[in-house]
C-alpha cells in the first residue's frame, strides 16, 4: 500500500504523509484525468463499504498505515468506506460516472498463485450481499446532493434484480437513467447471463434507457461483444411482439435498439459522438 501512495506522491508532485496530503493528491489526480478528458471511473472492489467513521479516525488510520503497521480489519473497513464516499462525491463533482464492479473473488488457487501470479485464470464470483450498504453510501451522498451517475455491475448473478430495484430509488431528473444496472459481466457476458441481465431491466427498470454493452476488453476480439449483445436483445424484442406483449412496430423498436446500441451512451457519458 504505501508502495502506491509513494507513486501517487511522485505524480502529484507533492509529500503524502497525512489524510489531509492524500485527498490534495487525489484531488490533483483526478483534475488531471478530467483535464484529459476523462468522463468516467471505475471502482473495482469486492463489496459496498458504508461503515462509519469519524475525521479523527480516518486520520490516525491513516498516519498507522502510512507508517507500516498493520491495520485491524475495522480499520481498514473504515478507511476504504470514507474513500469510496469521497471518491463518488469527487466525481458527482466533475460531472463523471461512476462505475462500481463488485462480488470478485481473487487468485483462489494459492499454489498457482505462486507460479503464475495474480489474475492468471484463478477468480470466482464472490457473495457478499451489499443491499443495505449500498442504500446507505447513495442516501448519505443523496442528500449532499452529491450522487453522480452510476453504473451497478455485480459479478454474482443473485444481484441482478436487487441492484434493479434499489437504483430505482435513486433515479433522478434530468437524466435518463442516472442510475444504471450494468452489462453483464466477466462470467456473465454469455448467452444466459446477457438475456437475464436484459430481461431484469425490462422488468423492473427502463430497457429503453438502457445504456447498452461494454468490451471489458483486453484484447481487440472482445469488440464482438457488441454484435452479439444486440442480436440477443433484437431477439428478446422479436419475441415479445410475437407474444404481443409489445407493439408490432419497426420503427419504434428500431428505435429502441438504436438508442440502446449507441444513443444512449451517447447522452449519458457526453460524448457528442
Amino acid at each position: 500500500w504505501n508502495e502506491w501512495i509513494d507513486k501517487l506522491s511522485k505524480a502529484a508532485k507533492m509529500p503524502v504523509k497525512t489524510m489531509d496530503d492524500f485527498r490534495e493528491a487525489m484531488a490533483k489526480r483526478h483534475q488531471f484525468f478530467e483535464k484529459a478528458g476523462c468522463v468516467v471511473s471505475d471502482y473495482g472492489i469486492t463489496e459496498i463499504f458504508a461503515a462509519p467513521y469519524t475525521e479523527a479516525e480516518l486520520k490516525a488510520i491513516f498516519r498507522k498505515a502510512r507508517a507500516g503497521k498493520t491495520l485491524t480489519a475495522e480499520e481498514a473497513l473504515k478507511f476504504k468506506s470514507a474513500w469510496l464516499y469521497e471518491g463518488l462525491k469527487a466525481d458527482a463533482k466533475s460531472n463523471w460516472t461512476t462505475q462500481l464492479h463488485y462480488n470478485c473473488l481473487r487468485d483462489l488457487n494459492g499454489a498457482m498463485f505462486d507460479v503464475m501470479g495474480p489474475d492468471t485464470g484463478f477468480d470466482a464470483m464472490g457473495d457478499w450481499s451489499v443491499t443495505e450498504n449500498l442504500a446507505k453510501l447513495f442516501d448519505r451522498l443523496e442528500r449532499e446532493d452529491s450522487l453522480p451517475r452510476c453504473i451497478l455491475y455485480s459479478l454474482n448473478p443473485k444481484d441482478t434484480e436487487m441492484l434493479a430495484t434499489v437504483m430505482g430509488c435513486f433515479q433522478k431528473a434530468p437524466y435518463r437513467g442516472k442510475i444504471q444496472l450494468g452489462a453483464a459481466w466477466w462470467f456473465l457476458d454469455q448467452k444466459d447471463g446477457m438475456r437475464k441481465q436484459i430481461e431484469a431491466l425490462a422488468a423492473l427498470g427502463s430497457l429503453g434507457n438502457f445504456v447498452g454493452m461494454l468490451t471489458d476488453s483486453r484484447s481487440f476480439l472482445s469488440y464482438t461483444r457488441h454484435e452479439y449483445f444486440r442480436r440477443l436483445l433484437c431477439q428478446k424484442l422479436g419475441e415479445e411482439v410475437e407474444k404481443g406483449e409489445v407493439p408490432n412496430d419497426l420503427k419504434w423498436l428500431g428505435g429502441i435498439v438504436e438508442d440502446i446500441s449507441f444513443n444512449n451512451a451517447n447522452r449519458y457519458f457526453g460524448f457528442d459522438a
